[in-house]
């Protein structure tokens, strides 16, 4: 390692309790995204509880375990703003932690040019490597961004973290960054592998049986997404592309049975390229030094300028309820938060504009809550419910009763379209309701 990298690393090394004393009441913290959020950090400064007032801390899926939420209930010491929720996060959801909405594509200029400016910035890292640099791990989302606005840079390093290649903004450089914490290398957020139920595979035939040779993939979280991967790695598919927000394990199921290579792709050739990765611990082994996979920001990822630009984009992403206007809510129960908008809207817009490209929003036709069974796809939206995409973005509708057609329609052809994939039992209610709200013709069947 270079001699002066090394005395640098050196001098701008302290321990977590020196660390999160540079935290002042009323201070933003910021944590990098998804498993590269803070975990040493965050128990130490909780530590601190009695001592600070009103620090806001903001991160984008916090990974691990909230020791500043948990151990001020109240929100009057430490209150968190989560870019998107998930796993940890909903604990705290309306008690000392708020969302904060955004299309994601847009969080490194909210970032660089909107947000109330970062007082401390801690991003989990690996180990510095002979040239002086960090990688960030399995998350590139916003990281440069952070460090370039915030006031104080402090990185966390975890041994356990994959050495995930670029791309680009995918590493820091010790003279990039105030001070360093060697950390407890604390085991990583692992998410299980959804299984897929068979309405999940029966939704995914259909996809499956729109896609072809040279597709480039986007998969969204959930059953049908994984029941997408499965299926691709089963079938006679080849010389797939990805080019993803998130990277899952469906992904590693397609490469290890050799379906994707990406020689077909039209920006980013032979690469799989990404912003974050959570997954299995297979797939952190997977993603490590892989040459194959490239960590890009989100900014670029999710750019639907950028996803406009891969011919036969494939897009597929998955929806809580949606309407007959055909308005898809993803991250909501009415008022209920669960999860955000995140990228979706990214790539239900981007993947449309692409040459052949195609953007699928999936859902059950039913739900079941305390026994009693639900239309997902309703006259209007559970009051108070999110709308991800509007209705001028949904492309394409499915259920386990086929695809709905939603560009191009106008409100009866939505409505009619939307009622035919719906479940049987709730099509006549549908087709009153569409009446009554005016968007059913008499030509339509009855």
């Amino acid at each position: 390692m270079n001699v002066r990298f090394k005395d640098e690393y050196k001098k701008k090394l302290v321990t977590v309790e020196e660390a999160v004393k540079l935290v002042k009441s009323g201070d933003w913290v910021e944590y990098a995204a998804t498993i590269n959020s803070s975990h040493d950090f965050d128990e130490a400064l909780s530590k601190r509880k009695d001592e600070l007032w009103d620090v806001k801390i903001r991160c984008d899926i916090g990974a691990y375990y909230h020791y500043t939420a948990e151990a001020d209930p109240s929100g009057e010491h430490f209150v968190w703003s989560a870019w998107h929720t998930a796993g940890y996060d909903r604990k705290y959801i309306g008690k000392n932690l708020y969302h904060c909405p955004q299309k994601l594509h847009e969080n490194p200029m909210m970032t660089r040019k909107d947000c109330i400016p970062t007082n401390v910035a801690v991003i989990m890292v690996t180990p510095m490597d002979k040239y002086g640099y960090f990688n960030f791990g399995a998350s590139s989302v916003s990281c440069c961004a952070m460090i370039e606005t915030a006031k104080t840079v402090i990185l966390e390093v975890n041994e356990n973290l994959p050495r995930c290649l670029g791309g680009f903004q995918e590493n820091v450089h010790i003279s990039q960054v105030d001070y360093v914490v060697e950390g407890k290398n604390v085991p990583l957020c692992t998410l299980p592998a959804v299984e897929p139920n068979e309405i999940d595979k029966k939704i995914a035939s259909y996809i499956l049986g729109r896609m072809y040779d040279g597709n480039c993939i986007q998969l969204g979280i959930g059953g049908v997404p994984n029941a997408v991967g499965k299926m691709v790695a089963q079938s006679d598919l080849k010389d797939l592309g990805v080019h993803t927000e998130m990277y899952a394990d469906a992904y590693v199921d397609m490469s290890k049975a050799g379906k994707i290579n990406g020689s077909r792709k039209t920006i980013d050739r032979y690469k799989q390229v990404y912003s974050f990765a959570m997954g299995t611990q297979e797939m952190y082994e997977f993603i490590d030094d892989n040459p194959g996979l490239a960590s890009c920001p989100i900014d670029y990822t999710n750019d639907p300028k950028v996803i406009a630009q891969i011919d036969d984009m494939i897009s597929i992403n998955a929806a809580v309820e949606m309407d007959l206007f055909g308005q898809v809510c993803a991250e909501s129960i009415g008022t209920k938060h669960l999860s955000g908008t995140g990228g979706q809207l990214d790539f239900v817009e981007g993947a449309y504009k692409s040459k052949g490209g195609q953007s699928f929003i999936c859902l059950p036709s039913t739900i079941n809550i305390k026994g009693k069974t639900y239309s997902r796809i309703k006259p209007i939206l559970t009051p108070g419910a999110i709308v991800t995409d509007p209705r001028s973005a949904t492309d394409m509708i499915v259920t386990e009763y086929g695809i709905a057609k939603m560009k191009g329609q106008n409100t009866w052809q939505r409505a009619e379209n939307l009622i035919n994939i719906a479940h049987p039992d709730f099509r006549d209610e549908l087709i009153k309701e569409a009446q009554n709200m005016k968007i059913w013709r008499k030509s339509n069947r009855r």
